[in-house]
């Protein structure tokens, strides 16, 4: 197992957002966190990063506690955190965005270069020069997973990949995300478009209200009407 999440309680302030949310991601999975906006989604991956850390409740990485550690130790240990705003610099360009991220991987092997991240995304070569501010959507959510790829995570957090997307840059981002499952990622992805994020997943939850609703597969999904209506259709 390499994230375990059990029983944590998040809050902003005084406003209590998760309650008892558990979860697990095993090696090489694509699990996706479906859910509304407002459910809940942004705070799970912002918990386990150490961005907005839990009241209570752990957080394992690997077997190693992280709970209420700071995000540059959680990213030490090889999580890596692409958050739906993307947060690109602006000034510099796609080829100084990448360098500022390059780290070796941390146990000697095969790791992500930036001719690795030119071959999975073929076009941010052709932009290598232009500065982040003139990147359309898509060419800034490429930026920001080859950005992320750079620091040889084991884990990769991808927060509403799609937001802002247009339909052929969603579809030919799903394909980008399932090989980089299928070459060895383990990815913790939250999203609300079912349609774009579900057959990707290896295994899906649904949260509504801060809390866990359903845990299953794509086909489970789809025979519950119940949980399709109540806690995902808007």
């Amino acid at each position: 197992m390499i994230l375990e999440v059990e029983n944590i309680d998040t809050y902003y302030d005084t406003s209590h957002v998760l309650f008892g949310l558990s979860l697990h991601v095993t090696e090489g999975e694509l699990v996706v966190l479906l859910g509304r906006n407002g459910a809940g989604k942004t705070t799970t991956l912002r918990s386990i990063m150490g961005v907005t850390p839990p009241r209570s409740g752990s957080i394992r990485f690997r077997g190693a506690e992280i709970a209420r550690r700071p995000a540059y130790e959680v990213a030490q240990h090889g999580v890596a955190f692409i958050p739906d705003t993307r947060r690109i610099f602006p000034d510099h360009t796609v080829r100084e965005n990448l360098e500022i991220a390059e780290r070796p991987r941390r146990d000697g092997g095969r790791g992500w270069t930036i001719d690795r991240v030119w071959e999975l995304f073929p076009a941010l070569r052709a932009l290598d020069g232009r500065r982040g501010r003139n990147l359309s959507g898509g060419e800034q959510q490429m930026l920001a997973i080859g950005r992320a790829l750079l620091g040889n995570p084991s884990l990769l957090l991808m927060d509403e990949p799609t937001q802002g997307l247009a339909p052929l840059v969603i579809r030919d981002l799903g394909k980008q995300i399932l090989r980089l499952q299928r070459e060895g990622m383990t990815i913790l992805l939250s999203e609300q478009n079912v349609a774009f994020a579900g057959p990707l997943a290896s295994r899906i939850y649904v949260i509504d209200h801060g809390a866990l609703r359903f845990e299953g597969t794509l086909g489970e999904l789809e025979a519950n009407t119940e949980v399709r209506t109540r806690h995902l259709l808007t």
